[in-house]
């Protein structure tokens, strides 16, 4: 099964925005997550449309952080990159005539619901800044860069 790896990707380039001076470009960004410039402009308007992110045209131009990195959760950026759900369990009919498999979906659906709400409310309470803390510890342990963008 494959997995959406759009919000882990976004947090990883908004903390790289965060480390360095200059802009990033969608092409920097697209070499670093190895896909498409494209692809990374169209996900990244997402995060512009939510104030997270800003886009500068012309020479010296690029993207960047619009807000500071403690003003913003891991649910903005979820919200913002188009993730459309958290789960891929799903129910086989969502309006069927049999009686087990109208239990089945409820129960189903209520707790996958309760764990999708769990999962938000956790992803409300961390903040960018706690990956950024995280970062510079293991780089003051010795670890590094391993791109640039």
């Amino acid at each position: 099964m494959r997995t959406d790896s759009r919000l882990s990707r976004m947090l990883h380039v908004l903390v790289h925005m965060d480390r360095h001076e200059q802009r990033a470009t969608s092409e920097s960004i697209g070499r670093m997550l190895e896909t498409n410039a494209a692809v990374v402009r169209r996900t990244l308007a997402g995060l512009r449309d939510q104030g997270i992110v800003k886009a500068e045209r012309g020479p010296g131009g690029g993207w960047a952080l619009a807000r500071a990195l403690s003003e913003i959760t891991l649910l903005d950026v979820y919200q913002a990159s188009g993730t459309t759900t958290l789960f891929t369990i799903g129910v086989a009919d969502r309006t069927p005539d049999c009686l087990v498999e109208q239990s089945v979906n409820m129960r189903l659906e209520s707790t996958l619901g309760e764990a999708e709400a769990a999962i938000l409310a956790r992803f409300a309470a961390i903040r960018l800044s706690d990956i950024a803390a995280d970062f510079d510890q293991r780089l003051r342990a010795g670890g590094g860069w391993t791109h640039d963008l």
